[in-house]
């Protein structure tokens, strides 16, 4: 019983501070189920999640939250209690924000507030950007190139789909 109230804290924390979309909660995910608190996954764990999550359909933090959830418990009731409890924060903030956007949009402080959340956005996508560079996804001078390769064809435009098909297709040919 205590690993579900566990999982609860922990992902009702990521999801009331996760501002900014699943990529800006994977560092707050990363240290919740990779570093000191709980130490439930490795790193190598936590990035086969993260790229689970990326390939499945629905959001990357959802993904991720129901993805350890039932790794870590062993159970679905693991993966429900992680998932809601990720969900319920953004769900209760909205829905109060909501009620009183209209009345505070064109309030000054509202206005700071969101100006100084964007740069800080920017920074946890940033950080999760860089947490995924590590030698579990980097494993020799091939991935380095598929990585290279599929960065610059992002640059012109081409379809993320098309992109994902032909780098998996390349890691069967390369590996």
């Amino acid at each position: 019983m205590q690993i579900y109230l566990d999982l609860f804290i922990a992902f009702f924390k990521i999801g009331l501070f996760g501002f900014g979309g699943g990529y800006a909660m994977l560092p707050l995910i990363q240290h919740e189920v990779v570093g000191e608190p709980h130490k439930w996954l490795s790193m190598a764990d936590f990035t086969d999640i993260v790229a689970i999550s990326q390939m499945t359909p629905g959001p990357i933090a959802i993904n991720s939250a129901t993805y350890v959830g039932y790794t870590v418990s062993g159970s679905v009731w693991g993966a429900v209690v992680a998932t809601f409890a990720v969900c319920l924060p953004p769900l209760v903030i909205m829905l109060l924000i909501s009620k009183f956007y209209l009345r505070f949009r064109e309030n000054h402080y509202m206005e700071m507030i969101f100006a100084g959340l964007k740069p800080a956005i920017i920074g946890l996508i940033t950080a999760a950007a860089l947490t995924l560079m590590n030698s579990h996804n980097f494993i020799d001078y091939k991935s380095i190139v598929i990585f290279v390769a599929v960065f610059i064809a992002t640059l012109f435009k081409i379809d993320p789909i098309k992109l994902i098909i032909v780098a998996g297709i390349s890691g069967i040919v390369l590996y």
